[in-house]
């Protein structure tokens, strides 16, 4: 017998984890499928997330018919190791083929997972990938080298979906309906599941354009907190409020009590706005995430890693078009720092070239991070 274990953390699950199921029962013919959600995944703490019971029960809605649902992983308790649950299903499964299917971003770091060996010598990985993606390709490379292997492949006309969108879009009050089935959308609504109630409301602020930035910075915000360590309610807190003051007057009862700069210009002052009013009327009180809402337009120097993810998302998330701007989405992919020097620098160049005013900050930013990186190519150097 052919058994695929489909394992993750079901974040929630959403119309993709069905579709790459489906493809692997397809294309390999297997006779049954195991879903495992983890209670707690080892490398995705900090998420905004929903109860191991509420992940649970999700999927055993959404995969109804099409596979078993398995709560040894919850039932256990802890962290959710991998080479655990594949000795588990060997042990109960000695005589079958036993399938571990994951993605192509678990296949790609497959590598730093905890006794990779210990899992091939239980299971044969199965990887799901995008139709025509090239990454998948060295990755496989790769692992022919480490473990004298190879995974399956099995190629799938994928959407951009994924359960840190899924989750962002809750969090916001957006519409999810998109990303997961209808069932499951109505389960997350129903039981209040992902959503931060103030950063719902703040949405109520905007318009519908400006509110579909606001997801989309914070899309890209989580899906890169990771790679700089900032927890994902940090960085999506950050970039749903950014605008949260932009078409507030300053007479507005909300801002009562704020004091504006002086020598401000009108397009910026309504970082400083939005930052008193993340304090004031939605109670944040964490100051990396106020200064990343108070400089997210002109920028400053000395800027934390959360200050340049939202200046940057707030840049260069995917609704932006302009010349440019994907040199600087694949800059930011490499190198967030450089990235911000390049995005600094055209910026400074457009503001003279259209006779525009220089906010000091956006210098200041620019002159600092220009230097910082000098040093830091110079130290590499010696």
């Amino acid at each position: 017998m052919k058994i695929i274990l489909f394992g993750g953390a079901f974040n929630p699950v959403h119309n993709e984890h069905i579709a790459m199921l489906k493809a692997a029962v397809s294309r390999l013919g297997a006779d049954k499928a195991i879903i495992m959600p983890t209670a707690v995944a080892p490398h995705k703490t900090g998420y905004i997330t929903a109860p191991p019971a509420a992940r649970l029960e999700m999927c055993h809605i959404a995969f109804d018919g099409i596979a078993e649902v398995s709560d040894f992983e919850i039932n256990k308790g802890g962290a959710s190791y991998s080479y655990i649950t594949c000795d588990y299903l060997r042990h109960k499964y000695p005589d079958d083929e036993i399938y571990f299917l994951m993605g192509a971003d678990m296949f790609d770091c497959f590598a730093d997972w905890v006794y990779p060996e210990r899992i091939l010598k239980d299971v044969k990985l199965v990887v799901c990938s995008r139709t025509g993606s090239a990454d998948v390709n060295q990755s496989q490379k790769h692992f022919e080298e480490q473990f004298g292997t190879s995974a399956e492949i099995v190629d799938f006309t994928g959407a951009p979906v994924s359960s840190t969108r899924t989750r962002v879009a809750a969090a916001l009050g957006a519409n999810i309906s998109d990303y997961v089935p209808h069932e499951i959308s109505k389960y997350i609504k129903k039981n209040g599941l992902y959503k931060i109630p103030d950063l719902a409301k703040a949405q109520k602020l905007l318009t519908s354009k400006r509110a579909e930035h606001t997801l989309r910075v914070a899309f890209m915000a989580a899906e890169n907190c990771r790679r700089f360590k900032i927890t994902e309610k940090k960085a999506v807190t950050a970039a749903a409020l950014h605008d949260a003051a932009k078409y507030l007057k300053l007479s507005d009862k909300r801002l009562k009590g704020f004091v504006p700069p002086e020598g401000v210009p009108d397009k910026v002052m309504h970082q400083y706005a939005g930052a008193y009013l993340a304090e004031h009327e939605f109670g944040i009180t964490d100051e990396d995430i106020l200064n990343a809402i108070r400089y997210h337009t002109s920028g400053r120097a000395g800027m934390s890693d959360l200050e340049k993810l939202i200046f940057l998302s707030d840049m260069l998330e995917e609704g932006r078009k302009f010349e440019g701007v994907d040199k600087l989405r694949k800059l930011f992919a490499e190198d967030m720092d450089k990235c911000l020097e390049c995005a600094l620098h055209d910026e400074l160049g457009f503001l003279k070239e259209s006779g525009g005013d220089i906010y000091p900050l956006t210098q200041e930013a620019y002159d600092y991070i220009k230097k910082q990186n000098a040093e830091k190519q110079g130290q590499k150097t010696e």
